[in-house]
């Protein structure tokens, strides 16, 4: 997929889950759980250990069965190698010029975090394809309307505090995607082998989003 499919995928999908993995076999198993529960946006965290080579055995097990996109950039030099492992969209809890030029130059779909207003409109103008409200815990829905009010035309996906119970205010005040980590993902189920449970939650997640958006 070229940039524009890539980004109209994730809209489509409308839910990316952002794993912060325990260890490389463990992100894997849990990948594969969620894609069993129909999530199919999937961003592997710079913070999972061993974060590239996650995502490249990733992307030659799933290949385009998911949107595959690698997060938490936070150095310039992660941009080229997060595209060399096999990412489709990179992302950035924030938005500082030396890290937007080098993620800008993958000529990958970007989403670098804001949260006020002229964090958004650096951000927008530095780059983001889609602006990251991070953390979207901190200000909710509420506060999302409230960015949406000045700035109607940029797209927006909080990231933090998203949970299957509150996705449709999310949507409802003008997310064009929700990423949901440790509501969709809890690291204790995985550490405890329970990928199943993952999978279901990840079920009502999709289903929720999809309510949300008819």
């Amino acid at each position: 997929m070229d940039k524009e499919q890539t980004l109209q995928k994730i809209e489509e999908l409308g839910l990316l889950a952002v794993l912060r993995g325990p260890s490389p076999e463990l992100t894997l198993k849990m990948v594969e759980a969620l894609v069993a529960g129909g999530v199919l946006g999937i961003e592997i965290t710079y913070t999972t250990p061993n974060a590239a080579a996650v995502v490249k055995m990733l992307d030659e097990q799933f290949g385009d069965q998911i949107v595959l996109g690698m997060g938490t950039l936070t150095r310039p030099e992660q941009a080229a190698e997060a595209k060399a492992a096999g990412a489709k969209f990179l992302v950035s809890p924030h938005t500082e010029a030396e890290l937007a030029k080098a993620m800008v130059a993958t000529g990958l779909p970007l989403m670098m975090g804001a949260l006020t207003p002229s964090e958004v409109v650096q951000s927008r103008r530095l780059g983001s394809d889609v602006v990251k409200l991070f953390p979207g815990s901190l200000g909710g829905p509420s506060y999302l309307k409230g960015l949406k009010g000045p700035f109607p035309d940029i797209p927006m996906m909080p990231t933090g505090g998203v949970s299957k119970d509150n996705v449709a205010d999310w949507f409802a005040a003008g997310a064009v995607a929700v990423g949901a980590g440790g509501q969709l993902c809890p690291k204790s189920l995985a550490a405890a082998g329970q990928f199943d449970e993952i999978t279901a939650i990840a079920r009502e997640f999709v289903t929720a989003v999809h309510a949300a958006r008819r």
